[in-house]
């Protein structure tokens, strides 16, 4: 069932808004942050229009992010203090331990930590810049700009995809293998015909960006 999304009218404080995740892909995040300088001033409100921040009303009157975690990561860090945002639920009924789990229900949180193991409810930051990073999500997101798999509306797609390749193995150990599409299985359907006739080269190409280290936007 398609998730239906109203838009709220007046902005919110981008320090209100509480993640359901625990980690992020830091390099995606400085790539939104170098993405946004690169903005026209005139612009970004704009921007900020066409890219409201996906929300659902908790307890306490709390605004909860479903998606688009690392773009309010990224804006947050670079000094925007209000953002527009569209409600998915208003679960503002419900005491916070039932929340959570009619969130797990319908795939709104996502608690697992940067080594792939779900950890309690309670592990989730408070707080958008408490986000550690999981460089396996960075690479996802490497994979799929490089025509690996196809954008997924569905949330928190990549971490899904993030898991598969921290299930290889090392990110050093994945820059020497060259693997068969087939050994991949039914866990990538979407895999591009093109992706494994360059298999090698793409793999190496995408990983070495993600062993990279990340460097500070300035």
């Amino acid at each position: 069932m398609a998730t239906t999304f109203h838009p709220v009218l007046e902005p919110v404080s981008i320090d209100s808004l509480r993640p359901t995740q625990i980690t992020v892909g830091m390099r995606e995040v400085k790539e939104k942050r170098l993405r946004w300088r690169e903005y026209p001033k005139d612009k970004k409100a704009e921007f900020l229009g066409r890219h409201m921040i996906p929300v659902i009303f908790g307890p306490k009157e709390r605004s909860y992010v479903v998606d688009h975690h690392h773009l309010a990561r990224a804006l947050h860090e670079e000094g925007i203090k209000q953002v527009l945002v569209s409600m998915v639920a208003d679960l503002r009924a419900l005491d916070l331990n039932a929340f959570w789990v009619f969130l797990d229900h319908r795939g709104w949180v996502y608690p697992y930590n940067a080594d792939g193991v779900r950890q309690s409810f309670d592990s989730i930051p408070k707080s958008g810049e408490d986000l550690v990073d999981d460089p396996f999500r960075s690479l996802a997101g490497e994979l799929r700009r490089a025509g690996g798999f196809a954008k997924d509306t569905t949330v928190f797609s990549e971490f899904l995809w993030a898991d598969t390749l921290r299930k290889r193995g090392d990110l050093g150990q994945l820059l020497g293998e060259c693997l068969p599409l087939e050994s991949f299985g039914a866990t990538l359907p979407v895999l591009h015909t093109k992706l494994h006739s360059h298999a090698c080269a793409l793999r190496r190409q995408v990983l070495q960006i993600a062993l990279m280290p990340a460097m500070p936007v300035r």
